[in-house]
């Protein structure tokens, strides 16, 4: 493979695009198609492959498999490259500016837009974390309108065989009275439902987002490798494709005639909105299993794309067999659930009872008839690859037709004659488990027979044989391969790479579906032959071309009224509200940890270390807020100790209070709202909590080798600083005011108020604050320093202090105005009117009260009483409130359980 380099350019300058792409790019290797090219590019290997289209299948009719059909002798196409594909030769002619030599740098571009644009896909055993960004090649693969032609018409067929055959199961049964359907596949697979048996769905269709997974074979037609009902991911990731490959090739984008989208997903929208149960207009949700999810980032996307509501199953309950979701105003109905959850944990009551992700009672309410869901429960069945040799036969039975697009052959074990034809072909086949993911049988990952030898060929021909049922074998079909840029040669090159397409069939409308005229093709990983993100795999943009108009249907409505437009405003859910409350609590206390810590640190370095009251008061505050273990010795008894411990526990994950606990726990509110933080704040998040956690685990080194790490503890707080200035700017400045907002900011002030009024009080309790440098120190944790001095130049007595920390109600750190906005956005938030407030803002103290003359009034022995009393009542108030919160809109107990917009 030549790198695409100056020298090159300029040898060959004077050819076209297309040819200097079809002399650049390797062939498609021996026995594969090539996409670029539109032949195999070899003769095919002499061995068994699979029949061509309309060859017969594995039929259950007779019970006996196809035989096998030989491969030809040769393979159109001589050993010289031949040229590219009109498609593919207009493709590069209109790369645009900077041709080839631009590829490089689009790239580059390319990877910058998904790293801004925030798109990831999760992957749980990966070593450098869960999640990494999407990968995306920067090369569409191209379908021509023929290929795409039989594509449609075939994949339409198969969804309504697929429907037809869900709607018997859990209806008559008579395919498995006829003998067309083995029970041991239906009734034995642990997908299918019995609870559902008997359903009638909303306009008798049961699926509603199917998703087919196709190769091209050598002989260039398209076959069928497997179907998925249950939650086909995709349709959100293939939406970002498009957008960031046309941006990087907006010219040829046009020149090719690509057909758009946005129709389709309109048209599925439509659909679920007519089949909804009464609701005008229908409550759709999306249902997510959460942030942890590998494709939760496409959950995430596709929800705002639709204009759904993002749920989680916390979000929902069901009350008198209807579906809520609740939200700060109470509970709302739902008519619509687009699920992105596996059948067994939708509901706990009859299903999974360890699920947390599902919703109880779920199943009742669909069997009452008063939920739509996409796709119906119960379809898990239908994704066994032994389903596939039965389809031919059903297709017949049920729609009186021949199935226009062919599956791969495939053999289910659990049939002898089946078994014993297939056996002697394992070196040629693929190994799949009949039920996928099962608890109940045995099951193992695919496969492949040309990847094993002769004595792990006969260790899987005896596990086939004791375990039939278990076992599927599918023919190997050499998958074709498209053109992808790499960069493992700088500046980058052309490679082929195996890709398999994913195309979806949504319905759009009762017993309709249309095919989405596009997908997802998914790239194998290096030195892979099995297509998968979780293996390394990459994925590539799907530009299907047509030879009619183009349709240019948007989204965006030309014509919004105030009735669509408050549609599209989401509600706010109590989980969602709960977690931005606790984001926001969080990051104030991160805040208030990092200001004590770095005083502490500071002081107890500095010239007052013989004050006792003010070590005794660092040490009160730093146990209160678990800064230090208990066991510690106290800061006037060992000083150097009390410090070492501070250190040691900064970067403590485990334990509530630490500065890397708060950071933890930041990013695991986020996480859990992340569709509603912009990616600079996410990003802020993020790096904040890896930079210290990094930091802390480099001091654990320096004081494991007995140096002091002081400075490099001051250095990792002083940044943590900066970064969380950063947080607070992004939710103060950047978010929008509606109650999740206002809910955050009420976490933030509970944790101040009590924060303040605790330290406060201990100031007060041990007398610290009648000495200079206790003084100094409390006008430094509230971060008042340059006001104070600005203010009352060198006067230290209580009553400044008073005056700028507990009265000023200018001063964002001082009771007084953290106590009136506390009142006045917790009023907003039960709606009270302007100017009015509501019983639990009565519940926090009235600043208006307040009086320098009273509060400064000295009692015995120097205490100051009302002063006191006033911090342990802002103390008590700020937990109390947080309390009542969370009972009344997050927990909707008592009477928040109410019903809104029924």
């Amino acid at each position: 493979m030549e790198p695409l380099n100056e020298s090159l350019f300029g040898a060959q300058a004077l050819e076209s695009p297309a040819a200097l792409a079809s002399s650049l790019a390797p062939a498609a290797a021996p026995g594969h198609y090539d996409e670029l090219r539109g032949e195999a590019t070899r003769p095919t290997p002499a061995r068994t492959v699979n029949p061509p289209p309309g060859a017969p299948l594995y039929d259950t009719a007779s019970a006996q498999p196809a035989p096998p059909v030989p491969a030809p002798e040769e393979a159109a196409g001589p050993q010289d490259k031949p040229p590219l594909t009109p498609a593919w030769g207009k493709f590069f002619e209109n790369l645009g500016s900077g041709s080839f030599s631009d590829l490089p740098r689009r790239a580059v571009s390319l990877e910058r837009q998904i790293r801004d644009n925030g798109v990831t896909y999760n992957v749980y055993a990966d070593a450098d974390g869960p999640q990494r960004p999407w990968s995306l090649d920067l090369f569409p693969l191209i379908v021509s309108p023929e290929s795409w032609a039989q594509i449609e018409a075939g994949v339409l067929q198969r969804v309504r065989v697929l429907d037809r055959v869900m709607a018997d199961v859990y209806g008559p049964q008579q395919l498995l009275a006829e003998g067309l359907l083995p029970a041991a596949l239906v009734r034995g697979h642990p997908g299918y439902l019995r609870p559902m048996h008997g359903v009638k769905p909303p306009g008798d269709t049961w699926l509603h987002i199917t998703a087919f997974d196709l190769a091209r074979g050598p002989d260039g037609n398209w076959w069928v490798v497997s179907q998925r009902t249950q939650a086909p991911s995709g349709l959100g990731y293939l939406l970002e494709n498009r957008l960031a490959i046309s941006r990087q090739f907006p010219q040829a984008f046009e020149a090719l005639d690509v057909q758009r989208l946005a129709s389709t997903y309109s048209a599925m929208m439509e659909g679920l909105q007519a089949m909804c149960p009464a609701g005008a207009p229908p409550h759709i949700a999306l249902l997510t299993p959460g942030p942890y999810n590998e494709t939760y980032f496409e959950h995430a996307y596709l929800a705002r794309y639709l204009g759904v509501t993002l749920v989680e199953g916390s979000d929902l309950t069901v009350r008198d067999q209807r579906l809520y979701l609740k939200t700060l105003q109470g509970l709302r109905p739902v008519h619509g659930l687009i699920k992105r959850l596996d059948d067994q944990y939708l509901d706990p009551l009859e299903l999974r009872p360890d699920s947390t992700l599902g919703v109880p009672g779920l199943l009742q309410a669909i069997r009452a008839g008063n939920l739509l869901v996409a796709n119906m429960p119960g379809s898990a069945f239908l994704e066994s690859p032994a389903l596939l040799g039965f389809l031919p036969a059903l297709a017949r039975r049920l729609i009186g037709e021949k199935l226009q697009l062919p599956a791969l052959p495939t053999w289910w074990c659990g049939e002898r004659a089946a078994m014993e034809a297939v056996l002697p072909q394992l070196g040629d086949c693929a190994i799949k488990p009949t039920y996928p993911g099962s608890n109940a049988h045995t099951t193992f990952e695919a496969v492949l027979g040309s990847q094993l030898g002769r004595r792990e060929l006969d260790e899987w021909a005896g596990r086939i044989v004791r375990q039939g049922e278990a076992h599927t074998v599918q023919s190997y079909l050499p998958l074709s391969q498209m053109p992808t840029w790499t960069a493992d040669l700088s500046p980058g090159h052309i490679a082929p790479r195996a890709m398999l397409l994913r195309v979806f069939a949504v319905s759009d409308g009762a017993q309709s579906w249309r095919v989405l005229p596009g997908g997802l093709a998914r790239l194998t990983g290096s030195n892979a032959q099995i297509a998968s993100m979780q293996r390394g795999g990459s994925s590539a943009d799907v530009w299907v071309q047509t030879h009619g108009e183009v349709d240019r249907t948007t989204l965006l409505q030309p014509h919004a009224t105030p009735a669509s437009l408050a549609r599209h405003r989401a509600p706010v859910t109590s989980r969602a509200a709960e977690h931005m409350f606790w984001l926001g609590r969080y990051t104030e206390r991160a805040e208030n940890a990092v200001r004590l810590s770095r005083l502490t640190l500071d002081l107890l370095r500095g010239e007052d270390q013989s004050s006792r009251p003010l070590l005794a008061w660092l040490h009160r505050l730093a146990l209160r807020n678990a800064l230090v273990p208990r066991d510690v010795p106290s800061a006037p008894k060992s000083r150097r100790v009390f410090e070492r411990a501070l250190i040691a526990e900064l970067g403590n994950v485990d334990k509530g209070g630490s500065v890397g606990f708060s950071l933890r726990c930041i990013r695991e509110s986020a996480a859990a709202v992340r569709e509603r933080l912009s990616q600079d704040h996410w990003n802020q998040i993020v790096r904040a909590e890896d930079e210290f956690l990094r930091r802390s685990v480099e001091q654990a080194g320096e004081v494991g080798e007995g140096s002091y790490a002081t400075g490099a503890a001051m250095r990792s707080l002083e940044a943590a600083s900066a970064a969380l200035a950063a947080m607070t700017g992004a939710q103060t400045d950047r978010m929008t005011r509606d109650d999740a907002w206002r809910l955050l900011s009420i976490g933030r002030h509970i944790e101040r108020l009590g924060f303040l009024s605790s330290a406060l009080a201990s100031g007060f309790a041990n007398g610290a604050v009648h000495e200079i440098s206790g003084f100094e120190a409390m006008i430094a944790l509230f971060d008042s320093t340059i006001t104070f001095h600005a203010r009352y130049q060198q006067r230290r007595d209580v009553a400044t202090m008073v005056d700028l920390l507990v009265l000023d109600g200018d001063n964002p750190r001082s009771l007084a105005w953290v106590t009136q906005t506390l009142r006045g956005r917790i009023a907003k938030l039960a709606g009270s009117a302007p100017g009015k407030l509501s019983a639990l803002s009565y519940e926090l103290p009235d600043p208006a009260s307040w009086t320098l003359e009273r509060m400064c009034e000295a009692g015995a022995e120097a205490q100051y009483p009302a002063l006191v009393d006033l911090f342990g009542a802002c103390e008590l108030a700020a937990y109390h409130v947080s309390d009542a919160i969370g009972i009344r809109y997050f927990t909707l107990t008592s009477e928040s359980l109410r019903s809104v917009g029924a």
